[in-house]
């Protein structure tokens, strides 16, 4: 036992404790890392279960630092134990698939409320089947003196592709479409010209009408009540001459990445010019009550022709904030914001 006055070396600092007890090894860590007993803040415990690609994207240096600065620490949630036997944890961070996943966190909160899980796995389910990831927008309708905000007419073609042209037909959609895995787990689409091409498609599938938007979408950023928006290139648009001479399936891997940055390009202010900040807050402030996520982005293009002509085409849970400007200070106060809340 130390009498109060006793200097104490933790993580390379010295500090003076009472002598009826320490704190628990990890908190003790991170106070030394934090400074003067002054500056000592509350430590809050975040528990991440994230795939190993996700890991090194989401929890790089910069952030896990300035995390640490502001008292939050990061610890790596093991799969092959029990999770309430781990933490004990503020807040559980997590983008893991499987029911058994899904099965251990909901009972997770269910025995403990005092929790933050960001977010709910059936929340996740729902933006992952495209047949319903966009409903919510539809039912929306928002439309107001910024803009207005749709999505693009689509049809889901679960299997026998050799069916898919007269379901087309019948839905009355037009070419070129825009087909997406029913899964959103991957970010491959490809863009069919013609009906014959259609059945070389291999369900289960989405098909979206193509909207000409000038090659330019935005990748709006929501962490909690933060909004942030980029601009990204997108497939060119598509003329009714170039339709009438093309036919066949093209198939594009990914269409927006970081390497296809529009920030810095020249574009002409009708196609790059940002979708209004009262109309992006109040989208993400619905959506964010609605799906019942608190970390997504939507992908949003501008109608090629129109000035406030805008439709949501896909939802991503827990995006690559890695490539989201000032993603550090904005996820951090977003984590300390849920303590706060508590």
């Amino acid at each position: 036992m130390r009498m109060r006055g006793e200097n104490v070396n933790v993580v390379g600092y010295e500090r003076e404790v009472e002598e009826e007890e320490l704190e628990e090894e990890m908190e003790m860590e991170m106070v030394g890392a934090l400074g003067s007993p002054q500056q000592q803040m509350k430590l809050v415990v975040v528990g991440y279960a994230l795939t190993s690609k996700k890991t090194k994207s989401f929890l790089q240096p910069k952030l896990v630092g300035l995390a640490r600065n502001k008292g939050i620490l990061f610890v790596a949630i093991d799969q092959s134990r029990p999770l309430s036997d781990q933490g004990p944890f503020d807040i559980v961070l997590h983008k893991l698939s499987g029911s058994k996943w899904s099965r251990i966190l909901e009972d997770y909160r269910q025995t403990h409320p005092h929790v933050a899980v960001l977010d709910p796995p059936d929340a996740i389910q729902h933006v992952y089947n495209r047949q319903y990831m966009l409903e919510d927008v539809a039912d929306l309708n928002l439309s107001d003196s910024y803009g207005k905000v749709g999505v693009p007419r689509q049809l889901v073609i679960e299997k026998d592709p050799s069916s898919i042209s007269d379901a087309v037909d019948k839905a009355g959609l037009s070419l070129p479409l825009v087909a997406k895995p029913l899964v959103a787990k991957s970010h491959e689409l490809s863009l069919a010209y013609d009906m014959v091409s259609l059945q070389k498609l291999e369900p289960p599938l989405v098909l979206q009408e193509f909207i000409n938007h000038g090659g330019v979408l935005f990748k709006v950023f929501i962490v909690g009540e933060a909004v942030k928006v980029v601009r990204r290139f997108s497939l060119p648009d598509v003329s009714k001459r170039e339709l009438s001479k093309s036919a066949g399936v093209f198939h594009f891997p990914r269409v927006s990445c970081v390497a296809q940055s529009a920030e810095e390009a020249d574009l002409d202010p009708c196609v790059g010019e940002l979708p209004p900040r009262p109309l992006l807050e109040r989208l993400a402030r619905e959506l964010r009550r609605r799906l019942g996520l608190r970390l997504f982005n939507l992908d949003i293009i501008r109608e090629h022709g129109t000035k406030d002509s805008y439709y949501v085409i896909d939802i991503n849970y827990f995006p690559g904030y890695g490539k989201m400007p000032e993603y550090e200070h904005i996820f951090t106060d977003f984590l300390l914001s849920l303590m706060k809340q508590k």
